[in-house]
């Protein structure tokens, strides 16, 4: 059996390292977290985050990053995307320039504002790099639930071998040449999820998450073509797709805190609810700062932030939202001419 490593034991690692497994690939799964691995590897079970999906044989935990990675026809980058940097320094000893990195995070780095293919080019630049993204939850791959993803790269063929590799009856795969596109989606939606969150704490109804949604995707769009990605990309998968999932189900971690903070948490109680890493709320801050340096118009990532961050009123928040100057819905095309 061909081998595989997943760097990362959360609930997306796991889920994906189930899918490979059951085509009969070898996967070797890294935590730093001994008593996880060990129970893992002994009830088959990763209770904290997938509990009652069992584990078949051919995974295997280990604490060992050289184990992990060293022989893996991928390396599977599973772990928060604030990791990231910190995990391709720790693995870069072991690394041959023929593996590939296949990116499952969703986040853009705190104080760079990098796209996490940027951030491996760093630390990594002989290695391919394919981001893997869509509308996904965990919960929901484990169980075998049809989803279809996206894998984007800058070389076609890596991204085909990729896809032949992840693909399933359960799990269908696409290829996309736009790495920046594919990774501003699945960062940005993460941002208006958490708002969807904070509009259902505050009870609001259909209408506003539908408002919040579809001018959402229009401003992930506006920062995303500025920053070089193909205005089709957010029609797609990594875009709109993935948008919708996370806004709408009770899977989403990014919503589930947004609905703590519509209800009046704390963003420290939020966190310690949830129990889980919010990529939503470090990408607020990052790009907030991206947009601002920019001069990019972003109003709703703007009212995040100063919910987030400045201690505002979310109900007040809105209404400043709702007052904004009026405007033409297609004026972004009329006027600045993004096409989107």
């Amino acid at each position: 059996m061909k081998k595989i490593c997943v760097l990362g034991a959360g609930s997306w690692g796991s889920a994906l390292a189930l899918s490979l497994a059951k085509k009969g690939y070898s996967i070797t799964m890294w935590t730093l977290n001994q008593e996880q691995a060990d129970k893992i590897n002994t009830t088959k079970e990763n209770i904290n985050y997938l509990p009652g999906v069992l584990f078949p044989n051919n995974i295997t935990l280990t604490t060992n990053i050289e184990d992990a990675v060293v022989d893996s026809k991928l390396i599977v980058l599973a772990v928060p995307s604030q990791a990231i940097r910190s995990v391709c320094k720790q693995i870069k000893p072991f690394v041959s320039k023929e593996q590939v990195l296949v990116d499952v995070a969703k986040g853009l780095e705190k104080g760079t504002g990098l796209r996490l293919s940027e951030v491996c080019k760093d630390e990594l630049p002989e290695n391919p790099y394919v981001a893997l993204s869509g509308p996904s939850h965990a919960e929901e791959v484990a169980k075998d639930i049809p989803t279809t993803l996206v894998v984007a790269s800058e070389n076609l063929e890596i991204a085909q071998e990729v896809q032949d590799i992840f693909m399933s009856p359960k799990l269908r795969v696409y290829t996309n040449p736009d790495v920046v596109g594919v990774e501003l989606g699945g960062a940005l939606k993460n941002i208006i999820a958490f708002g969807a969150g904070i509009c259902d704490g505050l009870g609001y109804g259909d209408n506003t998450k539908a408002a919040l949604m579809t001018r959402g995707i229009r401003e992930i769009a506006r920062l995303g073509i500025a920053l070089g990605a193909d205005k089709s990309t957010f029609s797609g998968l990594s875009g709109i797709g993935d948008l919708i999932v996370t806004c709408t189900s009770m899977h989403s971690r990014n919503r589930r805190a947004g609905i703590l903070i519509g209800q009046g948490k704390s963003l420290e109680e939020t966190l310690e609810e949830v129990k889980m890493v919010v990529e939503g709320i470090t990408a607020t801050e990052v790009a907030h700062e991206v947009a601002k340096k920019m001069n990019i118009d972003m109003p709703i990532t703007n009212a995040i932030y100063s919910v987030l961050y400045e201690n505002k009123n979310a109900n007040e928040v809105v209404a400043n939202l709702m007052m904004r100057s009026k405007k033409h819905e297609m004026e972004e095309i009329v006027y600045d001419k993004l096409g989107f």
